[in-house]
């Protein structure tokens, strides 16, 4: 039986999942969750069911782009502060199963996206992650890093998604994360 490998996310996990599932095809059983993972109050609700009963042995993961997102009033959906107290919940949650664990950094926001998010907020958010993740000896897969001087060829303008190319290039990005953690 091939490893089990679960991937957690939002919108852009979603562009990205069908080509780790190819090309990991001959060495992986690659699923999702069902939904958007949203906000990382919507994963600490609901990991337990994307969990579910199954024995992973890799869990890529990442979420931050709907928690730093501005509401209206112009405050965060998910503050930092409670962005990070929610992954070290959850990242406790995934380690219980003893699944390999990958944090996925949250990709860049470019100037002008819709809703209002900041480019900057994502360095920040992603600095919260990353001292959590460290704490927790989880590796990280820098997608804000590989994607930024390419943005222009992998990023859809003044949007936070990717084209068709750009999330082919993010699937193979996390497809060699998750074959690494798979050998290790």
């Amino acid at each position: 039986m091939k490893p089990r490998v679960l991937i957690i996310g939002d919108s852009i996990s979603v562009g990205y999942t069908e080509p780790v599932k190819r090309l990991l095809a001959d060495v992986a059983d690659v699923e999702r969750i069902p939904v958007n993972g949203g906000p990382t109050t919507r994963g600490v609700e609901q990991l337990s069911e994307w969990l579910g009963e199954t024995q992973w042995d890799v869990i890529h993961f990442n979420f931050g782009l709907h928690d730093l997102k501005r509401m209206d009033d112009g405050r965060h959906q998910v503050l930092i502060e409670q962005y990070a107290l929610n992954l070290q919940r959850m990242v406790r949650r995934m380690q219980q199963t003893g699944a390999r664990l990958i944090w996925a950094s949250t990709t860049p926001v470019p100037e002008g996206s819709s809703p209002p998010r900041m480019p900057e907020d994502a360095i920040a958010y992603n600095e919260a992650a990353a001292a959590v993740m460290v704490e927790a000896g989880v590796p990280i897969n820098d997608l804000y890093s590989l994607c930024l001087p390419r943005l222009e060829e992998l990023q859809l303008p003044a949007n936070v998604h990717f084209s068709e190319h750009g999330s082919e290039v993010l699937g193979g990005w996390v497809a060699e994360a998750i074959g690494r953690q798979l050998q290790g």
